[in-house]
């Protein structure tokens, strides 16, 4: 059985697919909490790894938060890259892996809407979660070229799971309270991957390499996805409210401040979509993506 590190374990990712990989891999967990098999702080400290692995799963990072100090700012910088940096060195000590595996985001093109966008897609996030991201792919990309690490970075776009984050978390705690909404019908796509399918991909992907956008094929929309939430919890469809409604509601919103279920920047995610390309993922790593509608299930 192969040996895998897998870092940022204690988080929404691992704790959907942990035991999965345990079915596969000899894993060691590595994070910031006293679960972890090896606890630190990446961001501050280089671990001591008490062997060489076969392959690293590097998923620890900073992301669903929009920062509002400097300070909070170069928290994604510290995390996400000069943690990145601070793996590498103890990996250097350790023995160098035959494979690593970067969880990076869809975030690092800067795109608010747009349809089926590739890999090919110019790099152009400016925020501190896109840039910090940045800089961590093009560090690993020469780290993994210099010591003869195969790279796979994996690019996905909204993940879904139990107890996920984000928009979908918000999406589930409004039809549970019975005060969620689509707007215009629900018909705004967003790029969805189950996250468990990272899990699967780590095999395919350990020995291929590439750079890979990760997303359900069938695309469903929020209005598909909110009605199989209120399904699974027994509750009613949500409704559907008009565009010129919900701005109201979001002007309103920015008056009331954090307290508001909706702000006109929160209206604008929820009512663009923005999709992603899989093709190549699908093509090279010869990967079948899992249906969002069928396997999301909320606990």
């Amino acid at each position: 059985m192969e040996s895998l590190l897998f870092t940022g374990a204690s988080g929404f990712l691992g704790n959907n697919i942990l035991s999965k990989l345990r079915q596969e891999y000899d894993v060691t967990t590595l994070g910031h909490l006293p679960v972890d098999d090896i606890t630190v702080n990446l961001a501050k400290n280089s671990p001591s790894l008490p062997t060489r692995y076969d392959i690293v799963l590097h998923a620890a990072g900073k992301a669903h938060v929009v920062p509002k100090t400097p300070e909070e700012e170069k928290l994604f910088y510290d995390i996400n890259y000069e943690g990145t940096k601070n793996l590498c060195r103890a990996l250097e000590i350790a023995g160098t892996p035959k494979s690593l595996i970067f969880i990076s985001t869809v975030a690092v093109y800067g795109c608010e809407t747009g349809q089926l966008i590739t890999e090919d897609h110019p790099r152009n996030g400016s925020t501190p979660y896109a840039r910090s991201k940045i800089m961590a792919e093009d560090f690993l990309s020469e780290w993994c070229d210099k010591n003869n690490v195969v790279l796979t970075i994996l690019r996905p776009s909204l993940l879904a799971g139990v107890n996920p984050p984000g928009n979908l978390g918000d999406m589930i705690r409004g039809i549970k309270k019975g005060f969620y909404v689509n707007i215009a019908g629900g018909k705004v796509t967003k790029s969805i991957l189950m996250a468990e399918d990272i899990a699967n991909l780590v095999k395919l992907a350990s020995e291929k390499g590439g750079v890979f956008n990760v997303c359900d094929t069938e695309q469903p929309t929020f209005g598909e996805i909110s009605i199989s939430i209120a399904r699974q919890l027994g509750k009613r469809p949500p409704v559907s409210i008009p565009y010129w409604l919900a701005k109201c509601l979001a002007l309103c919103g920015d008056l009331l401040g954090k307290k508001a279920p909706i702000n006109s920047l929160r209206l604008k995610k929820i009512t663009q979509s923005l999709t992603f390309a899989n093709n190549k993922a699908v093509r090279e790593l010869n990967w079948t993506p899992l249906n969002v509608i069928e396997h999301f299930k909320i606990s």
